[in-house]
């Protein structure tokens, strides 16, 4: 475990540890193929950066991390010593992440008092869809029963008294088709199953209107860096940054030409989803107060120019 960026004697050059999935967006980074006089990232051999999430906010084994969104603000609540950076490594909208079964006349305004399951009440995807269905459909969140297979990846966390852990973790699908839950909520790909259906109709327009309004992409991943280095202005946040934007530039996975863009960079640009982030995030007990914008970023705002 590094605990600040270390100098490489013999050519001079920073090296960072680092971790962050396996994208096309990334291929240039841990390929070694930016180059760069100042920085060197040494990578951790991660391809699904969700399974390393724990080894960043309880073992603190990296400099420079993806990391969700809702994680990170946990950890910054709990002192943890990271800043984030300007940069989605992912993004999605989650009106469509909440699952009900195809028979069923269920309607989002009628969850009180019904179950639902997820893998965690911590997890990014979850607090999204929480947030979407009490602001946009007057759900009551603490009068709908909550059901949680994992606890949360920072140590501490305590969960709300309206949330039970399952004893084992099983098979979302198949607890909702079983009648174990009334709904799911779920970010991965749908199965197909024809037993299940989203239960916000039309969610592809119900998101892309709340888009309109908003002004914002859910986040789910950004990148974090160790505050310690954060704080020292030497010229490494901003290559760190130059380096992950000419990564993702050399993918191809820029901005596309119509619809919005699921990875946002910049301050500007994260502001509306960081802005409702910390409100939901507080809202559901997932954090203790609601933090400021520029207590996410730390020395890092100072550092670039966006």
């Amino acid at each position: 475990m590094s605990d600040v960026a270390t100098q490489t004697q013999e050519i001079g050059m920073i090296t960072l540890s680092a971790m962050m999935g396996t994208y096309p967006k990334t291929a240039a980074l841990k390929q070694n193929a930016i180059d760069s006089p100042l920085l060197r990232l040494n990578f951790a051999a991660v391809d699904t950066a969700q399974t390393a999430f724990k080894n960043v906010v309880r073992g603190f084994e990296f400099d420079v991390a993806e990391l969700a969104i809702m994680t990170f603000l946990q950890a910054l609540d709990a002192g943890q010593p990271y800043r984030m950076l300007p940069f989605v490594m992912n993004g999605n909208f989650h009106h469509k992440s909440i699952l009900c079964r195809a028979d069923d006349t269920l309607t989002p305004r009628e969850l009180v008092g019904k179950t639902v399951a997820m893998r965690a009440y911590t997890q990014t995807t979850p607090a999204w869809v929480r947030g979407i269905l009490a602001d946009e459909y007057g759900v009551d969140l603490r009068a709908v029963k909550w059901v949680s297979q994992e606890g949360a990846h920072v140590a501490g966390y305590v969960e709300p008294e309206w949330v039970k852990q399952l004893a084992e973790k099983g098979d979302l699908e198949a607890m909702l088709l079983a009648g174990e839950a009334d709904a799911i909520i779920s970010g991965g790909k749908p199965s197909g199953n024809p037993g299940v259906r989203q239960l916000i109709p039309d969610a592809k327009t119900a998101a892309l209107d709340w888009h309109g309004r908003t002004h914002a992409v859910p986040i789910n991943h950004i990148v974090v860096v160790r505050e310690s280095i954060a704080n020292r202005h030497n010229g490494v946040v901003p290559e760190l940054y130059r380096m992950m934007i000419e990564s993702r530039r050399a993918s191809g996975e820029s901005a596309a030409g119509s619809g919005p863009d699921l990875q946002p960079v910049g301050f500007d640009a994260l502001r509306p989803a960081l802005e409702i982030a910390i409100r939901y995030a507080y809202d559901q007990k997932l954090i203790s107060r609601q933090f400021s914008i520029d207590e996410l970023y730390g020395d890092v705002a100072l550092q670039l120019t966006v």
